[in-house]
């Protein structure tokens, strides 16, 4: 049985408030699954001599679309099961490389993607209680790669 989020309401968040951070560690194994899921099979994501040889990258690199998923989970973890993600936009501005898999359920040693967030306002518009955010992920150097913002939209206690 899946455990219940905590619900947040629009009255108890403030402006400049952090959301909970989200690590995550992407392995080979989970691009494959997400290429699989979400139909991006560019060789880029999972072949590692094209990635190298003629895209002149140092390896494989994460999803774009996988990276923003990742920030979305971060997202709705944070608002709970009664509050709505309405909008989030994201600019790539750097590249994440998985880690290898050490075996069939354990991934290698290497970077980890930690998702990131914060309240920048809060309005009130045709009885919607919405919350402006500000987003990023980082990998463990502490190097912004991914940013955006989103809107959510929170139950009030009222």
């Amino acid at each position: 049985m899946e455990k219940m989020k905590k619900q947040i309401y629009w009255e108890d968040v403030t402006v400049g408030q952090e959301i909970p951070t989200l690590t995550k560690i992407a392995s080979t194994l989970m691009l494959v699954k997400w290429a699989g899921a979400y139909g991006d099979f560019n060789p880029l994501h999972f072949e590692n001599e094209f990635a190298v040889k003629f895209m002149r990258m140092p390896g494989i690199i994460v999803h774009g679309t996988l990276k923003r998923q990742m920030l979305i989970q971060m997202m709705t973890d944070w608002i709970g099961d009664e509050g709505w993600l309405q909008r989030i936009s994201t600019q790539f501005r750097g590249t994440d490389f998985p880690r290898p898999m050490k075996s069939l359920a354990e991934p290698g040693d290497g970077d980890s993607i930690i998702c990131k967030g914060k309240v920048t306002a809060k309005s009130e518009k045709d009885g919607k209680h919405l919350v402006e955010c500000e987003v990023w992920m980082e990998n463990s150097k502490g190097e912004v790669n991914t940013s955006g913002t989103a809107t959510v939209i929170l139950p009030t206690k009222k």
